[in-house]
């Protein structure tokens, strides 16, 4: 997978690719990151990349042309399933959507600032738009990590055990059970008698069921789902 970020700060965005799961992806090969600077596309002597809203009002507006200029010289090189616009109005990320992502071969993610892009280049440019959450940060860059990082780790081979991303959260519009570890006894605290009872079958049906009550009691939306 070859991902491609246009963001105007791109040191925002180093730190959390050099480490943990997302960087053994990508020393391995199976990820691709690529940093692009909104400002090397601008015609300005001054690399001005954002302008005053026509119509007035506060706040600056990102400009169509480096954008223009930026997705155009990306797509004239290889082909993308999508352009992905990470905006606080656009479909909240969820686990299905990471699902589908993680099977795409190269993406595009535009990092708005200011007040957020000019409305053409969503209109013309953008496929997708993709929000992490009802709220808004100064900028896209730490959704843009937070999306990578929950699409490559579905990737096969990324993490340790590909069976592991089955069990987490939402897969199946269920919340994970509880887990446990050792020792088995801390403090008069004990972990439930069946998981060290060394019953396969029984395991599991009493995960399946701790999962259901969990999703019951704290997102019931999601068994409407």
């Amino acid at each position: 997978m070859r991902i491609d970020i246009i963001t105007l700060f791109p040191e925002l965005l180093q730190s959390p690719f050099e480490a943990s799961i997302v960087k053994r992806a990508i020393d391995s090969g199976i990820a691709e990151i690529h940093f692009h600077n909104l400002r090397d596309y601008s015609k300005s002597k001054y690399k001005q990349v954002d302008d005053y809203p026509f119509g007035g009002g506060a706040g600056m507006v990102m400009m169509i042309e480096p954008i223009d200029k930026c997705i155009s010289a990306l797509k004239a090189a290889r082909s993308y399933d999508e352009v992905i616009y990470m905006t606080p109005d656009g479909e909240t990320l969820n686990q299905g959507i990471a699902n589908q992502c993680s099977l795409y071969e190269n993406i595009i993610l535009l990092c708005g600032h200011y007040k957020g892009v000019d409305q053409r280049v969503r209109d013309h440019f953008i496929t997708r738009e993709i929000s992490i959450g009802d709220f808004v940060l100064s900028g896209g860059e730490l959704a843009a990590a937070v999306f990578c990082d929950s699409i490559i780790r579905l990737i096969p081979g990324v993490l340790g055990d590909e069976s592991s991303a089955l069990s987490d959260s939402y897969q199946d519009n269920l919340l994970a059970p509880p887990i446990y570890t050792r020792p088995a006894d801390y403090k008069g605290w004990k972990v439930p008698d069946i998981l060290t009872s060394g019953n396969t079958p029984a395991v599991e049906q009493w995960r399946e069921d701790k999962a259901f009550e969990r999703t019951q009691k704290l997102r019931p939306d999601l068994l409407g789902e």
